[in-house]
């Protein structure tokens, strides 16, 4: 037979300590991608980067309502969400990305993000056999375009 096992401390208790542990997250991992991404899209933006993905993305970002500009988003959460938050943030800022973009893109940050992180964290502590990994990159990065696609058309 199973043991019944009882619960240490109190519901608040438990509150309190997923709350530190969400603000060691925020304080350690999420702040700083999002400024970090602050200060990349500045610095790209700066030296010409920016424009060059502008007038390279162009084509394939307006299918989705989207200025070339929006595809340094899609690469910056490809590589971290929070990342991605910031870039989007930061081409707001400086006028390069609308309100509507913004909403454009948000699913597809949260269906793509992180990505490369997961693969070391997830699927590579899973066992996952690497040769499933390139599908399962490009499943999500379907998943995100069809998700911008059907966004452009809601909004």
């Amino acid at each position: 037979m199973s043991e019944v096992v009882k619960p240490k401390g109190s519901v608040i208790d438990a509150f309190v300590a997923g709350a530190k542990k969400a603000m060691h997250i925020a304080i350690n991992s999420t702040i700083p991608n999002i400024l970090m991404a602050f200060a990349l899209i500045y610095v790209l933006n700066v030296i010409g980067v920016i424009e060059a993905i502008e007038f390279i993305f162009e084509p394939v970002m307006r299918v989705f309502g989207l200025p070339g500009a929006a595809a340094a988003v899609i690469l910056a959460a490809f590589m971290s969400m929070g990342g991605g938050i910031g870039a989007a943030m930061a081409l707001f800022a400086e006028g390069a990305l609308e309100a509507r973009h913004l909403a454009v893109l948000m699913p597809s940050i949260y269906i793509m993000g992180s990505q490369v992180q997961f693969i070391g964290r997830v699927i590579g502590a899973a066992g996952v056999p690497s040769k499933h990994v390139p599908i399962m990159l490009l499943i999500n990065i379907i998943c995100a375009f069809i998700a911008m696609f059907v966004t452009n058309i809601i909004v």
